[in-house]
């Protein structure tokens, strides 16, 4: 048999798809894996039963159907303040995941480099890698998860192609601040590189922090590639709706890279996330609302267990730290967090460069239902009913 390709030896399968399955195997609170269980607003799934019975079974166009499009623009210009050429601006794709691989293979070549912050959401490494670019990895610093400006010179003086930028950040919950987001945009404009942006928590950041969009901050629209997608703004995580807005340039090369990816994104979900696309400004404030709550609610077992962890600025993440718990590393605590606590978190090793085995990252995308009887099962270890081995 011919040997499979050797990039694909650098990486392994998703740790947080895997930890899915063995929660799923034991019957544990799946709070690994990003998705919501409660349904999304009434009037996206009122527009899915319309678009179920029109003609919108075949193909769309391939960078995206042009209602979706044109809602999709008005959308962005209403909270970014850019004019959105629907026509020039944008590509849809099949979730933000495919955007930032069609992001990552219209900016680089092979041999170029490309800066991640780690830790970082599992996906960016393996898409550098299998874009034939080199990642050079950054570390954010706790408890803040900021970085260090001279490491972050150092690594732009390697030359890289792109920098990317999880904000509000998977997995630390960290949000940029309008000065960070300048000094990075400001090390782009002086090595010609690229700024990769991630923004699907845009509309969950809690106060007093604020979302800034870097593709909006003056001289940056020219050189950044925004990936987005709708799944958790409006909790359709299984429809795969995302997109990359840049610059006509980008978007005319990005479209050949999406064609040959996946041909298009799925035409009647277009067709009734419009419905989403189209909600008031108050859908987004109380989305703020909900998931301070969520925030507050789970946050507040987890002090009771006397474990210290990172309170989230924005996404819906915590990373909780099992220290004092006596793992010799986090997979094994991951593991026996699900089949003794019945509670799944993903090792939070798998998020960084650097040799940290001391974090499991939890999510409270859940009704407040489930995060009580998450909750409940993580008190075991206050009241040690649940000990180590």
């Amino acid at each position: 048999m011919p040997a499979t390709a050797s990039r694909l030896s650098v990486f392994t399968e998703s740790v947080i798809r895997g930890t899915t399955r063995l929660a799923n195997q034991h019957g544990a609170i799946n709070l690994a894996q990003g998705f919501p269980d409660f349904d999304p607003p009434e009037e996206i799934l009122a527009a899915l039963e319309t678009a179920t019975r029109g003609p919108h079974h075949q193909y769309a166009v391939t960078w995206g159907a042009p209602r979706f499009r044109a809602a999709l623009a008005k959308k962005i210009t209403r909270f970014t303040g850019l004019e959105v050429d629907p026509d020039q601006h944008l590509v849809v794709t099949c979730g933000s995941t495919e955007a930032m691989m069609v992001a990552m293979m219209t900016a680089c070549n092979p041999g170029d480099k490309v800066v991640i912050f780690s830790p970082f959401y599992e996906n960016y490494a393996a898409d550098a890698i299998l874009s034939g670019a080199e990642p050079i990895y950054v570390p954010l610093r706790p408890p803040g998860f900021g970085f260090d400006s001279d490491e972050l010179a150092r690594a732009f003086d390697q030359k890289p192609k792109a920098i990317v930028v999880c904000n509000p950040s998977n997995p630390t919950g960290k949000v940029f601040t309008r000065a960070e987001l300048m000094e990075i945009l400001k090390l782009a404009e002086q090595h010609d590189a690229f700024v990769i942006t991630d923004e699907p928590y845009e509309h969950i950041v809690y106060p007093p922090h604020e979302h800034v969009y870097l593709s909006a901050l003056p001289g940056a629209f020219e050189r950044t590639i925004t990936c987005n997608s709708l799944s958790k703004t409006y909790s359709i995580t299984g429809w795969r709706l995302g997109y990359v807005h840049a610059a006509p340039q980008v978007i005319a090369q990005a479209r050949k890279v999406h064609d040959f990816l996946t041909v298009g994104a799925a035409a009647p979900l277009q067709e009734a996330a419009v419905a989403g696309l189209e909600l008031p400004d108050s859908y987004y404030e109380g989305l703020t609302e909900l998931y301070t709550r969520k925030r507050d609610l789970f946050l507040g077992y987890l002090r009771q267990t006397g474990l210290p962890f990172t309170e989230p600025q924005g996404a819906y993440y915590v990373m909780l730290d099992i220290s004092s718990l006596g793992f010799e590393t986090d997979t094994e605590a991951s593991e026996w967090f699900i089949k003794e606590i019945g509670v799944a978190g993903v090792a939070g090793s798998s998020f960084f460069r650097e040799p940290v085995n001391h974090l499991i990252r939890f999510h409270f995308a859940k009704s407040e239902e489930t995060l009580k009887a998450a909750g409940e099962r993580l008190l075991k270890l206050k009241d040690g009913r649940a000990q180590p081995g």
